[in-house]
């Protein structure tokens, strides 16, 4: 079911959108009622770690003001136990930091024709943090746990970044667009590598103190391989439609 939260709807619809609305509906006659839009706040459930809990606890891509303690100290991004209620867990859709270089190098870059435009499979975007305004980011940095690559926070607060926050949405073979529920990956574009964590890959007392302000969150990673660490599925949010 998606869900819509008062908070976090006027948090994601407040943002920065400079794009004339469309009736996306017109454009994308063939697009399902369900298929993720450009604007939407998403919450982004990783599915290994939730199939090993085994329906006691989901767990959400999350990012709060907090940076890391190693590696590149920009801010922290994990994945996050329990109900997907924070406002931590919600992430804004959004087009490419720089469409026209993405379509130089023959990637088709997502949102070109503005807020509401359904998302199609393999198309490029970047997900922003309201809490914060970051872009989820990824760089050659390992990672504090795995020594896989590094996911971040980057920016400076105000939603803007860098190509390192593009990301390429890869769906299972057959469906034309990225749909709520449905498990997609989503592919780095500079680096090649999958958004990812495990469940075995955990942050406790002995690996990151006992004041741990991360305790018992999941390390959230970037990994070469293609596979079920790094399947992902849109729950619930706040879904921009027209």
């Amino acid at each position: 079911m998606f869900r819509n939260t008062p908070i976090a709807l006027a948090v994601v619809v407040g943002l920065f959108w400079a794009n004339t609305l469309v009736a996306a509906v017109d454009k994308y006659p063939d697009a399902p009622e369900d298929a993720i839009t450009c604007g939407s706040g998403i919450k982004l459930t990783h599915v290994e770690s939730s199939s090993v809990s085994k329906g006691s606890e989901e767990f959400l891509l999350s990012s709060e003001n907090k940076n890391l303690g190693s590696g590149s100290g920009q801010q922290i991004v994990t994945a996050v136990g329990g109900q997907a209620t924070s406002n931590n867990m919600m992430w804004q859709v959004r087009g490419p930091n720089d469409p026209e270089f993405r379509k130089e190098h023959n990637y088709s870059p997502a949102c070109q024709d503005g807020t509401a435009t359904p998302i199609k499979c393999g198309e490029i975007v970047r997900l922003t943090h309201p809490e914060t305004m970051v872009n989820l980011h990824s760089h050659e940095v390992k990672s504090p746990l795995s020594r896989q690559q590094e996911v971040s926070g980057f920016g400076k607060g105000d939603g803007h970044g860098d190509n390192g926050d593009d990301w390429k949405v890869v769906c299972a073979p057959g469906p034309k667009y990225w749909t709520r529920e449905s498990k997609v990956h989503l592919q780095h574009v500079d680096s090649g590598k999958f958004l990812g964590a495990s469940s075995t890959v955990k942050f406790n007392h002995q690996n990151c103190g006992h004041n741990c302000p991360i305790l018992n969150h999941l390390e959230v990673f970037s990994r070469g391989s293609q596979d079920k660490y790094g399947q992902w599925f849109v729950e619930s949010g706040v879904h921009i439609h027209y």
